[in-house]
């Protein structure tokens, strides 16, 4: 029996495994046949001379500048990035041409032919930068906005229609075939467009067409579109005044950075335009304007004129539209002119404040009949004259004052001449020549009929009459805060004025002016209803509505003037189209909105005071002492008469004279209200002028 063989390790003999595999460095070493945990770590000894330490340290240093240099590099590619980001992007800037602003204006004659041709054709006439225009506080009127004008030299067209194409698609308004015409021809220039966009610009620069180029310019613009829109005027396509503002001052402009400011306050333009847009609707007017000027320096603060336009859509308004009233039209003034003739008389000497008139029937002369509108009917004193608006009364007064006087007057008060304001489109009134003014034109211009003057010239005028009797020539530009007081010329005697301030205040708190009362204001002014004449005499039914205002009359500051062009009568006005229904509420409206803008409050706390300074009778008596004034006789004319009245022969003074003469019978008018103030003194020591 043989042997068994012997045993070996498992796994088969020992020559059939595989060596065992080299641990790695470091790694502990077992010893053969002894336990893992005896293992022990491997040594390995390595040497490293010099020379290795030197290079491994250099590497080391050459490494750290090329990080260094490669973190630079990433830093200055990122900023390069994020400009191109922003430049192209997020907010594209738009071309910048030095060169074109430096090119000459006009087009150089032409060069012999060479193979070298021009960068770019020369440039159009650029624009300068005109001034803006402000209003007394600051605000902006006109301004001028940075544009480009596009224009190309066709001769370096490539493909024209490609050319038009593509600048269609980035200014739609183009018109294709007129610019694909302008670019096949055969000039050096052509205009493409005017006045488009930065952003228009930077469109059309992307195209990269050749041979288009932009030449800079400005659009004028007016920020507060239809604000004073007559005043302000406007510009041509090349920035030349054509109207207004922009035409009076076009040089001053054009060649003065500094903003053109302006005596119009934007605050009041505004309340003047609300309250006149109401009245006009109100009372369906075809019109009318509105002026409010300082009395003491004729600044002008808001002229409107209705219907108006947008200044910036100057080129769609209608001829309606750009006509401003308060300038350019000429009106029979009507009775707001009353002023005036009390003014001359009373300042004359030819009439005194108690005198009267007889105004109990209408003054026939020649084919005319004058007449009053619901008269007393009876003797009126100078205060009733003005506050119950007579014009027989005003009528006899002018007469009593003299052709001569009366024409003297009107042209110191500016009323025959251009009214001398910054503004291109003033107008000249019409009055008769001096050898046609009669006494038929005396006694009809003295109640606003057969003369024709602007809204402008009755308000310088009623300023005068009421700041002391001082005109000033009226302005629309706003004083500097250091100028010297402006200088005006004295029209009349102080004491004339101080009286024909109580007159006024006498029209709203007891004649046809009540409805323009503002209670703390002490407003004062003449209501003025004027038909307007055809060519077949004077329209009944139509007719000029005006109040002109001053306030406070106890120390003038402004005046307040509002017109409505043909209004018709509704409920509220209780069938009446005249000034004290139309107008006169609207005016004490815009006094009590703009006071307190003024600086103005009302003063209610000293109202007792006030009223007893600025009060004045309706039918004063004769102070002991004075003279009568050098009309007292009156001699009868057979070419002017009352109905019914004999034509020759002296007229006995009405009432009879004497020291106290009681005051006539008639009734008082039921419409307006009883005052026993009025019939504090009765004396008449003047006769009537019904016939002079």
């Amino acid at each position: 029996m043989s042997a068994p063989p012997p045993k070996g390790p498992p796994g088969g003999a020992p020559e059939d495994r595989p060596p065992p595999a080299a641990p790695p460095p470091g790694a502990p070493a077992p010893r053969f046949g002894a336990p893992h945990d005896a293992s022990v770590p491997r040594m390995e000894t390595v040497r490293v001379t010099a020379p290795d330490l030197a290079r491994r340290a250099a590497l080391e240093k050459t490494r750290s500048r090329l990080v260094i240099t490669a973190f630079c590099f990433a830093l200055l590619f990122l900023a390069i990035a994020g400009k191109l980001a922003l430049a192209t992007i997020i907010t594209p800037l738009t071309p910048h041409l030095p060169a074109l602003a430096s090119r000459p204006s006009e087009v150089p004659p032409a060069e012999p032919a060479s193979d070298q041709q021009p960068l770019a054709p020369p440039a159009p006439p650029g624009h300068e930068q005109r001034a803006m225009i402000t209003d007394r506080n600051g605000e902006i009127l006109a301004i001028s906005l940075p544009t480009a004008g596009l224009y190309a030299d066709p001769r370096e067209m490539i493909d024209p229609s490609d050319s038009a194409h593509k600048l269609k698609l980035a200014l739609p308004r183009l018109d294709e075939a007129a610019v694909r015409e302008r670019l096949s021809s055969e000039k050096q220039f052509v205009y493409l467009a005017r006045q488009i966009t930065p952003r228009e610009q930077l469109a059309i620069n992307q195209l990269g067409i050749p041979g288009v180029y932009f030449q800079p310019t400005a659009r004028r613009r007016y920020p507060q579109g239809r604000a004073a829109a007559q005043v302000l005027g406007g510009v041509d396509v090349d920035g030349h005044g054509i109207a207004g503002v922009e035409r009076f001052f076009d040089q001053r402009l054009r060649e003065d950075p500094e903003p053109l400011r302006l005596s119009l306050d934007l605050r009041i333009q505004q309340v003047v335009h609300e309250e006149l847009t109401r009245a006009i609707e109100d009372f369906n007017g075809i019109g009318g304007c509105g002026l409010v000027m300082d009395v003491r320096t004729g600044e002008v603060l808001a002229m409107v004129s209705l219907p108006d336009y947008d200044a910036n859509e100057a080129g769609q308004a209608t001829q309606e539209q750009r006509f401003n009233r308060a300038v350019t039209g000429m009106y029979e003034p009507g009775s707001t002119f009353k002023l005036q003739t009390v003014s001359m008389a009373l300042d004359s000497g030819a009439v005194n404040i108690w005198n009267g008139f007889d105004a109990s029937h209408p003054i026939s002369i020649g084919r005319f009949t004058i007449s009053d509108f619901e008269g007393k009917k009876r003797f009126l004193y100078v205060p009733e004259i003005i506050a119950y608006s007579s014009n027989i009364g005003a009528a006899h007064m002018a007469v009593a004052a003299g052709t001569d006087r009366q024409r003297e007057w009107m042209a110191k008060m500016g009323m025959l001449s251009r009214i001398g304001i910054e503004l291109p489109e003033v107008g000249s009134p019409l009055a008769p020549p001096a050898s046609n003014w009669k006494e038929i034109a005396t006694m009809t211009i003295a109640f606003g009929h057969g003369i024709a003057v602007s809204p402008l010239h009755v308000v310088v005028g009623t300023a005068a009459v009421a700041n002391g009797g001082v005109r000033f020539r009226p302005t629309i530009l706003a004083a500097e805060p250091d100028a010297k007081p402006r200088e005006g010329t004295r029209v009349m005697q102080q004491t004339t004025s101080d009286t024909v301030r109580k007159l006024m205040r006498l029209v709203v708190t007891d004649g046809f002016g009540k409805n323009a009362e503002v209670p703390g204001y002490y407003v004062g002014g003449k209501t003025g209803t004027a038909e307007k004449s055809t060519r077949h005499g004077y329209n009944h039914n139509s007719r000029v509505d005006a109040f002109t205002s001053v306030f406070p009359m106890n120390a003038p500051r402004y005046a307040v003037y509002l017109m409505v062009d043909e209004p018709k009568a509704n409920a509220s006005s209780h069938g009446y189209a005249t000034a004290g229904w139309v107008v006169a509420p609207s005016v004490g409206k815009v006094i009590a909105r703009i006071g307190p803008m003024l600086g103005l409050l009302p003063d209610t706390e000293h109202a007792e005071e006030i009223h007893q300074a600025l009060y004045i009778p309706l039918q004063p008596g004769k102070p002991a002492g004075s003279h009568p004034a050098p009309v007292a006789a009156a001699v009868a004319r057979p070419d002017l008469t009352h109905p019914g009245s004999p034509p020759t022969g002296h007229l006995p003074a009405w009432p009879p004279q004497q020291e106290a003469a009681p005051r006539p019978s008639q009734p008082h008018d039921a419409a307006q209200p009883h005052d026993p103030r009025h019939e504090a003194q009765t004396a008449m020591p003047v006769a009537a002028l019904a016939d002079r």
